[in-house]
């Protein structure tokens, strides 16, 4: 088949150097752009939306791997998003309250006392990393092999690595598998213990596999936990920089769960997820073939200037149903609410607990780059 030639570099100098004005120039330039790396690229926010709302023709079958559930079409996913869904429930979240307010007061508490804070290793990565073990219900000694396994993961994706991501993806398999095993032969069945729920929950009449389960908790555990870290070294950043914003959230915490949901519509903390196309479609101008990648960008659609007027600009009285920080559609994500309450509690307690945040003068933050967004390293001074 013949390639159109390439729009654009997804990983040029250009584009790394600043991830978000790259791609508002795209979104401009070219809405629809073929790169070799990325295959289709989709910038504007109707495109994206229009994606969203056809699985039939905008596949997530995207990978050779199984992905439990969102590398999957209807009626598999939906059948598997019903396991899914009742984990993140409200009574859920409320069980979990607690806890995760512990583990943000206990963290805000330490980085008060250090007052000189790298903010993603120090702090946002460790507040993911504890969060999501905690909810999971995984001993503490787990969390020293996530952080480690991440670093490595991010490494050898952004080296494009195969035989590095090879042996990290088989690291991760064997860690899983070792937990699946000790929660299998465990005498604990609570429905609020999220692991005891999971190895004895069904589909299709049959207990879920061993491989099933393993690929729902990667997808919890190595997606939920970077995206985690960046969005609350994207909200650091932000109130770092903006004094006035960070007052007013300090004077009216109530609107903080508003602000932190713009915050990341103005930033984007995940840049893209992968479709495939089943048939031959037209979108934005640009005739995509059957079985074409593509790849829909969050970061440029949430920053659509035919749909938030002055991007840029923080704003509390945005259309919340346009943001797609969490996607749409029949496979909007279902961690959302978890998501929401870690970064609640978060800058709730981050906030109460010092009188101000500002950026190190003596140590520049660095920029995270493609695929990962927001910062690679944040230095931060905690009053």
């Amino acid at each position: 088949m013949n390639r159109p030639d390439q729009d654009w570099d997804p990983r040029s100098t250009v584009v790394q150097h600043d991830q978000r004005a790259a791609y508002d120039a795209m979104r401009a330039r070219c809405p629809v752009a073929w790169s070799d790396d990325q295959g289709w690229s989709v910038f504007r926010h109707d495109d994206v939306v229009r994606a969203l709302m056809d699985p039939d023709t905008f596949s997530n079958r995207v990978s050779k791997r199984p992905a439990v559930p969102n590398g999957m079409d209807p009626p598999e996913h939906t059948a598997y998003r019903a396991v899914i869904v009742p984990y993140f429930s409200e009574a859920r979240m409320q069980t979990f309250e607690p806890v995760g307010r512990g583990i943000a007061a206990d963290l805000a508490t330490e980085a008060r006392k250090r007052s000189n804070v790298e903010a993603m290793s120090e702090f946002a990565l460790v507040a993911a990393v504890r969060f999501q073990t905690a909810f999971l219900g995984w001993p503490a000694e787990t969390r020293e092999f996530l952080i480690d396994w991440i670093d490595r993961s991010n490494r050898a994706t952004h080296a494009k690595d195969r035989a590095a991501q090879a042996a990290v993806a088989q690291d991760f398999e064997r860690f899983i598998g070792d937990l699946i095993a000790e929660w299998r032969h465990a005498d604990v069945a609570s429905d609020r213990d999220v692991m005891a729920s999971l190895v004895h929950d069904e589909v299709y009449g049959r207990p879920l596999t061993d491989a099933e389960i393993a690929s729902i908790l990667r997808n919890w555990t190595a997606g939920e936990i970077g995206t985690i870290a960046a969005s609350i070294g994207i909200v650091v950043h932000y109130l770092a920089v903006h004094q006035d914003i960070q007052a007013q959230l300090r004077g009216d915490p109530s609107v903080l769960a508003t602000a932190i949901d713009e915050i990341l519509r103005i930033e984007g903390p995940l840049v893209m997820n992968r479709r495939v196309t089943t048939r031959a479609v037209e979108l934005g101008g640009r005739t995509i073939g059957a079985n074409e990648r593509v790849a829909l960008n969050w970061v440029s659609a949430n920053r659509d200037e035919t749909v938030f007027e002055n991007p840029d600009e923080f704003r509390l009285d945005r259309n919340a149903n346009d943001n797609l920080l969490y996607g749409a559609g029949i496979h909007v994500c279902p961690g959302a609410p978890l998501a929401r309450l870690e970064l609640l509690l978060t800058l709730e307690e981050l906030l109460s607990r010092t009188t101000r945040i500002e950026l190190d003068a003596d140590a520049a933050a660095e920029r995270a780059v493609f695929p990962a967004s927001g910062y690679a390293s944040l230095p931060v001074i905690i009053w």
